[in-house]
């Protein structure tokens, strides 16, 4: 590599090195930009059994997801991401209005954060929350 008169290599320090970013990172900004949308309930299943496994894994140290990214799966590459979400939707909105809107959103905010292409945001409605429903707090097993 030859230096340049000035001590530097000739590249913009800006380019000199390579950033990674965490499949964990991008499932998060996602999951806080799906829950923006007017007419997302929540993320991950509906089932309260599944809500329940979910409570109990996030509460386990190393690699577990948080609560924010539950529901959400990325693959990260170097200059592209794909999402997959899973919605729990309000009862009485348009499913395709919203599912429209969380696409917006959650392409809007990766693209934005992380320089990344989001190349395919897919979304699965897994329930419905209907207005006489009460949320369903998992009892945790650990103390």
């Amino acid at each position: 590599m030859t230096e340049s008169a000035s001590g530097g290599s000739g590249r913009a320090p800006a380019d000199r090195g390579r950033t990674t970013i965490a499949d964990g990172v991008v499932e998060k900004i996602a999951g806080l930009a799906a829950r923006e949308v007017v007419g997302v309930h929540a993320l991950g299943s509906g089932s309260g059994l599944s809500r329940t496994f979910g409570a109990v894994r996030d509460r386990v140290p190393g690699g577990a997801k948080s609560a924010v990214s539950r529901g959400v799966k990325a693959e990260v590459g170097e200059v592209q991401t794909a999402l997959d979400l899973e919605i729990v939707v309000d009862y009485g909105v348009s499913i395709r209005d919203v599912a429209r809107a969380v696409r917006e959103n959650v392409i809007s905010a990766v693209e934005r954060m992380t320089g990344l292409e989001v190349v395919e945001v897919n979304i699965a409605v897994g329930d419905v929350k209907l207005p006489d429903e009460e949320d369903e707090e998992p009892e945790s097993r650990l103390h």
